[in-house]
């Protein structure tokens, strides 16, 4: 008798358990969307993109596998990225015109829709950390410059140098930005004309990632160094809340990476999740339409990630290319490039 209830004890306290370790997990990352073509690209810089991807999907998937938290494996996942100086954030941020780094992040949680972001901060090594504990240890949603990083040396974390996150690759993309701005002002173009003019690679790059844990918790993070040849204290969609990250349990975590202000105006990681809420789109149909038909017929080049709450994934973008990967417990783990991957 006694090992009879020993056993349903047992059984009763291993179900929830299984159950948790049956629900569906998946994470999505991004490392910016633009004119991104096999021909431009060596073999060697493919590789290497590839290879990073990998390894930042590695990261935040195995927290999720050892039954962590999806904004953890949010934050592990973009961390790669932004120690990495291939990409538009943290290490590989783009210059400003004035030949500075201002780096922008934000987070989200889907289970409390409690976020947090940072914006134009000179010396974060790692903007989305900072983002999360804007969120989990201040009563605000937003920081920034100056006061961002005080909040962050009160917190005890440490100030970089600002050159930490200079690269020759960026310096020379700033330089090629400003002779095109002033060949555009000498046209008799204002400084607006002459932006919108660059070629949206000047305008774009973005890292971000959205995950799904085992508890059903949706988690989403985007970290930038916003755009090249910036001015006036800029700010771009990656730390507004609903425009580059959004997160809601009772419809999907999204990530965007694209021309910020076009992302902006129309609210889109918002606007997808609304759709698939109120309007009970699948999150494929949802991005579809909000990249293709909303964004793009106003100029808006980009793209989003996004996962929903049964782990169903969604990558569309607008332009020739983004660097994306993904991995779920039903799905391989895939790294793409180009369009037609």
């Amino acid at each position: 008798m006694k090992t009879t209830v020993l056993f349903m004890l047992l059984a009763l306290l291993a179900s929830p358990l299984l159950r948790a370790a049956e629900n569906p997990i998946a994470l999505v990352i991004h490392g910016g969307a633009g004119t991104i073509e096999k021909s431009n690209m060596t073999p060697a810089r493919e590789k290497a993109y590839r290879d990073k991807l990998r390894q930042a999907l590695d990261a935040g998937y195995g927290v999720l596998e050892g039954g962590g938290r999806s904004m953890d494996a949010v934050i592990a996942a973009i961390q790669v990225m932004e120690s990495s100086p291939l990409f538009n954030a943290g290490k590989g941020a783009v210059y400003t015109y004035d030949g500075h780094h201002e780096l922008d992040a934000s987070v989200m949680d889907g289970k409390t829709r409690q976020a947090g972001a940072v914006a134009g901060v000179r010396r974060i090594e790692s903007p989305i950390a900072l983002a999360r504990m804007v969120m989990e240890d201040s009563p605000f949603v937003m920081l920034s410059g100056e006061g961002a990083e005080t909040f962050a040396r009160s917190r005890g974390v440490p100030l970089v140098e600002n050159r930490m996150f200079d690269t020759e690759q960026r310096l020379e993309q700033l330089q090629r930005a400003k002779e095109k701005l002033e060949r555009e002002n000498r046209r008799g173009k204002d400084y607006q004309a002459a932006v919108e003019a660059l070629p949206s690679p000047y305008k774009m790059g973005t890292v971000g990632a959205v995950a799904l844990d085992r508890s059903g918790n949706l988690a989403a993070g985007t970290s930038t160094g916003g755009m090249t040849a910036k001015r006036y204290g800029r700010i771009g969609d990656s730390p507004v809340i609903g425009a580059g990250t959004f997160a809601d349990n009772d419809s999907c975590a999204v990530s965007a990476t694209g021309h910020g202000e076009y992302f902006i105006r129309y609210n889109v990681a918002a606007d997808i999740c609304a759709r698939v809420r109120y309007q009970g789109k699948s999150v494929t149909e949802a991005a579809d339409k909000v990249i293709h038909d909303v964004l793009w017929p106003t100029g808006g080049t980009g793209g989003v990630i996004a996962v929903d709450t049964d782990g169903n994934i969604a990558m569309p973008f607008n332009t020739k290319g983004m660097y994306r990967a993904s991995r779920s417990g039903s799905k391989p783990a895939k790294i793409a490039i180009f369009k037609e991957e």
